[in-house]
């Protein structure tokens, strides 16, 4: 093994949401270069959306994502419903996060079981953790059945849900009609407060660093389906300014753009909403973090799977609050008229903020639209993290240092499908 210039490629991550490749380049003993490539086609969903009607975002940008689909119809009827001036009812609202909390639910378990757990218990993947460990792989799907259900009963299916629209839903349950899921959401309780205890006694590696956070706040709960926007360092600012902070730009190397915060790395999702809300947990997850050895704030990559863990049981708590608390509203939808402007939308997907921004013009049509999922924003600083491991790492052979770096963009379950920009091409001609 040449430990002065040695490559690494990967040509396809295993276990990741979509399709990526990592290149690393030592020169000379050191570190030249961290690439992860995003190679997936432009999807041009920003494209697409201009001239369509006012109140198609919610459904047409859920198929940005298969994974999460409602964080892309909640950030949508936020922007839109900003747009045209209207207050949707608190039960509707209630009733929108409710939806959310199902998302949460499977997607955090899809992660934390399937993807990411195989990592620390010498597994290559679910399957074969399945054969030795029949009981914790049927935990997770047992609580991503939960999550399932809770998405199919509120939105109409547990993909691409059809029952959300502009101003709330086209049928809202009764009561009664609860009865069923409220009773598997409390099994499921137990299996993720389980899960938490379970995740916490892996082996982690013990590295930290220094990203600054950005997540939304809210006032009295952990955000989910809205809130304002917050930072680990800095003044907070409003929705609205998003893009004046946020700044995206195109790499040679990835399909993706990557954005900085103020000009630098930063980070959003599990770790930053934990560490800027933490006080907000209910009581039953804040018992659990607090048992799982989670401070008030986790800049450990690695451990970012026990506050997902952290995140399934305050999903599934709050679930059952909204539950208990609900009184069918009085209507399912309130009237959107169509109106000329701009709005700004965001929510947070579990991976993390995801906004959306639109323009509507005076017919009733989408102008202009814009989205910048959490992957997206947090490439930046895998690409940092991974240069700081491989540094650390140089004395690795190439296949436990490129298991290394696989296992590094696994901890922060990197959504890499949600692929909505147009590529920006450019030909020089000789």
């Amino acid at each position: 093994m040449n430990l002065d210039s040695r490559t690494l490629s990967v040509g396809t991550l295993t276990r990741v949401e979509g399709e990526g490749a990592l290149h690393v380049t030592l020169k000379d003993g050191a570190l030249d270069s961290v690439q992860l490539n995003i190679y997936e086609p432009p999807r041009f969903f920003e494209a697409f959306l201009r001239g369509r009607a006012y109140t198609e975002p919610p459904d047409l940008t859920a198929r940005v994502c298969g994974i999460c689909p409602v964080a892309y119809q909640v950030s949508a009827c936020n922007a839109i419903e900003e747009i045209c001036g209207v207050e949707v009812d608190p039960e509707l609202l209630a009733l929108r996060r409710l939806l959310y909390c199902g998302e949460w639910i499977h997607s955090h378990v899809l992660h934390i079981y399937l993807l990411h757990a195989p990592d620390y218990l010498g597994y290559p993947d679910a399957i074969a953790l399945a054969r030795d460990e029949r009981e914790i792989v049927e935990h997770g799907l047992q609580l991503k059945k939960a999550g399932n259900r809770l998405m199919d009963f509120v939105g109409g299916r547990a993909i691409h849900p059809i029952n959300v629209r502009l101003g709330g839903f086209y049928s809202v349950p009764t009561r009664s009609d609860f009865a069923p899921i409220a009773e598997q959401l409390r099994r499921a309780l137990d299996i993720a407060l389980d899960t938490v205890a379970w995740v916490a006694g892996f082996e982690f590696p013990d590295l930290e660093f220094e990203h600054e956070f950005l997540a939304l706040t809210a006032p009295g709960r952990y955000p989910i389906e809205n809130g304002t926007i917050a930072r680990s360092a800095g003044a907070a600012f409003p929705v609205s300014d998003f893009t004046d902070h946020v700044v995206e730009s195109q790499v040679p190397h990835s399909t993706a753009l990557h954005a900085t915060l103020d000009g630098a790395r930063y980070l959003t999702g599990p770790l930053a909403r934990f560490a800027l809300n933490a006080s907000q947990l209910s009581p039953v997850a804040a018992q659990a973090a607090a048992r799982a050895g989670l401070s008030a704030e986790c800049r450990n990559p690695f451990r970012s799977i026990v506050v997902r863990a952290v995140e399934v049981v305050y999903a599934i708590d709050e679930a059952l609050r909204i539950i208990d608390n609900y009184q069918r509203p009085s209507r399912p939808f309130i009237d959107v008229p169509a109106r000329a402007g701009v709005g700004h939308g965001v929510s947070e997907a579990p991976r993390g903020l995801l906004y959306h921004r639109y323009r509507i013009d005076e017919a009733g049509l989408v102008s202009a639209a814009t989205m910048i999922p959490p992957t997206a924003q947090n490439q930046a600083a895998i690409e940092a993290d991974l240069a700081c491991v491989v540094s650390e790492n140089l004395s690795l052979d190439d296949a436990a240092l490129t298991t290394l770096c696989e296992r590094v963009i696994r901890t922060y379950d990197p959504c890499i499908s949600c692929s909505a920009h147009f590529l920006r091409l450019t030909v020089e001609r000789g």
